[in-house]
């Protein structure tokens, strides 16, 4: 029988006998088997895990398979490891795994706890957890395949942990249990169940006074770290406690509450979320989110299906915003969305996972995160969306996905919710609560009041028909909206197709008629937007000033207002946009690309100065755009414009950490233009080799950057063979390469006569970290120190930030550890205020050896989970980007604690927000300033 041990340091046994895995690779490779759990593993899939961009060829993985097998198999000719299609397989009927051993355990433990069977429940929960030896898969580090096991068996653990003190504590063990469970709920403080059972054992200890105030440091937790109020079963418990019930705590921790009684008792607490404010009042449908809702605390997957208009976002919306979900909701609109291969990329760029370019990434990224996933309009795109969250729903265990579409998405276990017409009294309701606003103060008279119901029915109960219907009260009677809509509706019935949807496209048709021809324009031109745009924007695609056209369509109801933002933004309706998509002219497209490239065109020089915050954000919200233009390029056969807008771009998506996608556009660019010119090859290039070293790809990055400088002299630009020069010295030295020193003081001297204060700090930062490289430490720090106070002097954060993180590694290795300490602090501070990413996670990593070795261990190990956790969400790792010393840096903290406080801290640092990051930044800055 074959035995191996993950819960801790990998082990395995061969009919008893301890066998020798091998080297890191060789071990990993068993691991990812492993992890998989008895599914097969793709070759290309072990490769990238295992090894990463640095791949080998499938030789030597199946060397590595060949003497595993030599080394497990050892009862027979029955293979262990079994090749199906085009990876492998471990068969789980062959081997006993420790992790699996624990989670059937604390199964079986769980189910007789709930049985009423505590004394049956307590020996076996005490075997599971004697199971653990230390972090699972700990070797492997922040790998793909071993955050989201580490993540799930992390949470099996706590579950079983807290099962066992219910089990002691049912058994009358509640004042010996007083002291463990204060322990846990330091341990974990955002552990409701765990607060719970300690202010149980206290109760019953007849401890009264101290099991409220635990109930109240819940609260307070609660509340800081998440801002949320307890859940429903510390309301409970402290109710009982404070009418001294005899059976307080009886009962083990209840299930979720109905989504009646829920809404009674609390309303939703405010969280991480992107959902729109309403406009509008929701009219209607009184008891449809309730319902909505009761279907999703069943499935993971619930599917809102209609015809178009039906109201099914609005439903998903309401419904998605009443819930008290601890991650989201997120409200991906895919209606934006023309090319099925960017699904993943839209996917992880909501969730804030930039980095995740595929389902079965971004499901292993997510792992057991509790997240809602609004998916809005999926019809034209359903089996690629059906692909997708078949992936996400298998790999990502907390996750629940709202859909909505025309269709459902035919998946097992899929509750599919058929939304129906308007009844006619709530279709007369919404009429007119929305033609009240057209035309304030009108009150319908009876004879009215039965003309909207009769209008009601006609449109057949579809809210977007009878909104656009309303709107026209301001130019048009009742009876005139009536008679227009039954001469229309009468010659569409006749035509193929569905007729509420032949009714919804003709209401939709009614409505542009009665535009001006001006208005039509403006309105066929403004659906090229993917997302929301400005006043200047519409004025730009339009290639006119467009106040009066807009002003007119926003009343009509074909724009809306997107409330509180300045400036004014404003948004089609989807099935506005979709109607007037057959109706844009290829000018406006050309007119789109025009704006989007003068927009970056305008923000790139501001990325590397004092507005460089704000700059980031206004690019975040074009991104769609960005999207929209190189598709419409690419199309085209306009590699030259990809290449330019790629260029332009470059720096926002290496400080977002949008490494793959952007690497994806430039690659696409420079396939279809081979004989672009040298002023859009040598920025793309240099973009490129920057990308390729977010991703840790050092040789590719070095070929890109040789690239760029080959181009530079032909194009005799200064300035860019500068850039190019310094790019090509930093990673020919992480490369190994011996000349990079002479390299990288010739970019020096080449950027410093031109007289750009930005260039000349990066020059000067670069030459810092290959002089470190070549062992120069005191030139090096003294160039450091130069770029710092340039960079500062002309608000280039992030050069800044890079030359400190650098000065902060030479200090380390100096043994100056308290100054160390002082310029990580500032770093972080000012990284923070600018809104990186890539460098902000950089920054916490470096910061917590410089911690540890000042004499705060713990808050070091604190820093390095939140470090694993805030880099995981956007797909990026330190160590990747820096392998020389990231590694290192993580082991001085590892080995200032012993391992089971560190895991303890480590673990709270992955509940860190990143204000709360700031918030000790801060702190700990004023503690040493004293």
């Amino acid at each position: 029988m074959v035995t191996i041990g993950v819960l801790g340091p990998m082990t395995a046994t061969a009919d008893g006998e301890r066998v020798a895995l091998g080297g890191p690779r060789q071990r990993a490779v068993l691991a990812v088997l492993v992890a998989a759990r008895g599914r097969a593993v793709s070759e290309e899939r072990i490769l990238e895990d295992v090894w990463g961009g640095g791949a080998p060829a499938t030789g030597t993985l199946r060397s590595y398979i060949s003497v595993l097998r030599r080394v497990l198999e050892t009862g027979g000719p029955e293979r262990l490891i079994v090749r199906e299609g085009n990876g492998y397989r471990l068969r789980a009927d062959a081997v006993e795994i420790d992790a699996e051993r624990f989670g059937e355990l604390a199964e079986r433990g769980e189910g007789l706890l709930r049985d009423g069977r505590p004394e049956e429940a307590l020996p076996l929960l005490d075997e599971a957890l004697a199971l653990w030896r230390g972090e699972p898969y700990g070797e492997f580090g922040e790998t793909g395949f071993a955050v989201p096991e580490q993540a799930r068996l992390g949470g099996l653990r706590l579950a079983a942990s807290e099962h066992l003190f219910e089990a002691r504590l049912a058994l009358g063990g509640h004042v010996a249990l007083i002291g463990d469970l204060e322990k846990h709920t330091l341990e974990h403080p955002l552990s409701e169940r765990g607060w719970e059972l300690l202010a149980t054992a206290l109760y019953r200890s007849g401890r009264q006074g101290e099991a409220l105030a635990a109930l109240r440091g819940a609260r307070r937790v609660l509340s800081e770290e998440l801002g949320i109020d307890p859940g429903p079963g510390l309301r409970r418990l402290e109710a009982a406690i404070f009418a001294q019930e005899e059976s307080v705590g009886d009962s083990p921790a209840p299930r979720r509450e109905p989504p009646r009684q829920r809404e009674a008792t609390s309303p939703p607490p405010a969280r991480m979320r992107n959902l729109p404010h309403a406009l509008s009042r929701f009219v209607g449908r009184t008891s449809e989110p309730a319902e909505v809702e009761a279907l999703l605390t069943e499935h993971r997957l619930v599917t809102l299906t209609g015809p178009g208009g039906i109201g099914k976002t609005r439903l998903a919306l309401e419904t998605a915003r009443a819930r008290p979900d601890g991650d989201g909701p997120w409200l991906v609109e895919l209606a934006e969305l023309e090319d099925p291969s960017l699904l993943a990329v839209t996917l992880s760029g909501v969730l804030g996972v930039a980095g995740a370019t595929t389902a079965e990434r971004l499901g292993d990224v997510l792992g057991d995160r509790e997240v809602l996933l609004v998916l809005d309009n999926c019809e034209h795109l359903v089996d690629v969306v059906r692909d997708a969250v078949r992936t996400l729903l298998s790999r990502a265990g907390g996750l629940r996905v709202l859909a909505t579409s025309r269709e459902s998405l035919n998946l097992p276990g899929e509750a599919v919710y058929e939304v129906g017409p308007l009844p006619v009294e709530q279709g007369r309701d919404l009429f007119l609560s929305r033609a009240a606003a057209a035309v304030p103060g009108w009150t319908p008279d009876p004879e009215e009041e039965l003309t909207v119901r009769r209008l009601c029915r006609e449109l057949d109960g579809l809210p977007l028909a009878i909104e656009l219907a309303a709107a026209q009260c301001r130019v048009l009677s009742v009876e005139q909206i009536a008679a227009g809509l039954d001469d229309r509706f009468a010659v569409l019935r006749d035509g193929p197709g569905p007729d509420r949807h032949q009714t919804l496209r003709r209401t939709v048709e009614w409505s542009h008629d009665l535009l001006s021809p001006a208005e039509r324009d403006v309105l066929h031109r403004l659906g090229v937007f993917a997302s929301g745009f400005d006043l200047d924007a519409a004025a730009a695609v339009c290639e006119r000033p467009v106040f009066a056209e807009l002003s007119a369509l926003v009343r009509k109801s074909l724009v809306s207002v997107e409330a509180g933002t300045s400036p004014r933004r404003y948004r089609l309706l989807e099935t506005i946009k979709e109607f007037t998509r057959a109706r844009i002219d290829p000018d406006a497209q050309a007119a789109h690309r025009a704006w989007v490239l003068a927009e970056a065109e305008a923000a790139a020089p501001l990325l590397r100065g004092p507005r460089s915050a704000v700059t980031t954000r206004r690019l975040t919200a074009q991104q769609p755009e960005h999207r929209v233009a190189l598709t419409s390029a690419l199309l085209l056969g306009d590699g030259d414009y990809a290449l330019r807008l790629a260029g332009l771009l470059s720096w926002f998506w290496y400080g977002q950490g949008i490494v793959a996608e952007g690497l994806g556009w430039i690659s696409a660019a420079i396939e279809l233009s081979p004989s672009a010119g040298p002023e859009l090859t040598c920025p793309a290039f240099i973009a490129k080799c920057r990308l390729m070293y977010l991703a840790g790809d050092f040789p590719a990055a070095r070929d890109a950057a040789d690239e760029a400088v080959q181009a530079a002299r032909k194009l005799r630009d200064p300035e860019l063979e500068a850039e190019s020069v310094l790019h090509r010295a930093l990673f020919g030295a992480l490369c190994g390469e011996t000349n990079f020193l002479e390299l990288a003081r010739a970019g020096l001297e080449q950027a410093r006569p031109l007289g750009m204060a930005w260039l000349e700090a990066e020059a000067l930062m670069i030459t810092g970290m290959v002089l470190r490289f070549a062992g120069l430490v005191s030139e090096a720090r003294a160039t450091l120190s130069e770029s710092v106070a340039i960079a500062e002097e002309c608000s280039y954060v992030f050069i800044r930030s890079s030359s400190q993180w650098l000065i902060m590694k030479i200090d380390l290795d100096l043994g100056e550890h308290e100054r160390a300490l002082e310029t990580g602090l500032d770093m972080l501070l000012h990284l923070d205020e600018n809104g990186d990413v890539t460098s902000w996670v950089v920054a916490v990593h470096s910061l917590a050896p410089a911690l540890a070795l000042t004499g705060s261990p713990t808050e070091g190990a604190m820093l390095l989970g939140a470090a694993a956790h805030h880099g995981s969400r956007i797909g990026f790792s330190p160590a990747e980007m820096d392998p020389l010393d990231a590694p290192r840096q993580a082991r001085h903290v590892r080995d200032s604690l012993p391992p089971e406080e560190f895991d303890t801290w480590f673990a709270k640092g992955r509940s860190l927000t990143r204000a709360q990051i700031r918030a000790l930044a801060e702190s700990w800055q004023r503690t040493r300033a004293r």
